[in-house]
């Protein structure tokens, strides 16, 4: 039996796929594919599907954990591109956890919560 995971993606929700598309580009993501109802992001290796799914409760209660290899390059990447102000959304500060790792959380317009972390 060959049990060798070979990748694992969520469905992130948003209510505006047009504009959840670019702020997803605007962190560096990339469209790889869309269609109506669903756009494929991709950074590197790493990707999600961005659905387009109306439920205000669920996007501010989904959450998800981005591991990075510089967290502080990326806190001042968000920082220096207006992130927060050309889209409305909340940046929180670095902060080194106690179970090590260093990281910060980005909400994007529809409330879903990014942590953005590294381990140290």
């Amino acid at each position: 039996m060959n049990l060798t995971a070979a990748e694992i993606k969520a469905f992130v929700p948003t209510r505006d796929l047009d504009l959840s598309v670019r702020f997803y580009e605007a962190l560096g993501f990339e469209a790889a594919s869309r269609m109506e109802d669903l756009a494929y992001m991709r950074h590197g290796d790493t990707s999600f599907l961005l659905q387009l799914f109306d439920d205000a409760h669920f996007s501010s209660n989904f959450m998800m954990h981005f591991l990075v290899e510089n967290v502080n390059d990326w806190h001042a990447y968000v920082q220096n591109e207006g992130i927060a102000e050309h889209f409305g959304v909340q940046v929180g500060p670095l902060v080194d956890q106690p179970w090590r790792m260093r990281d910060f959380k980005l909400l994007d317009p529809f409330g879903v919560v990014w942590i953005i972390a590294q381990n140290t």
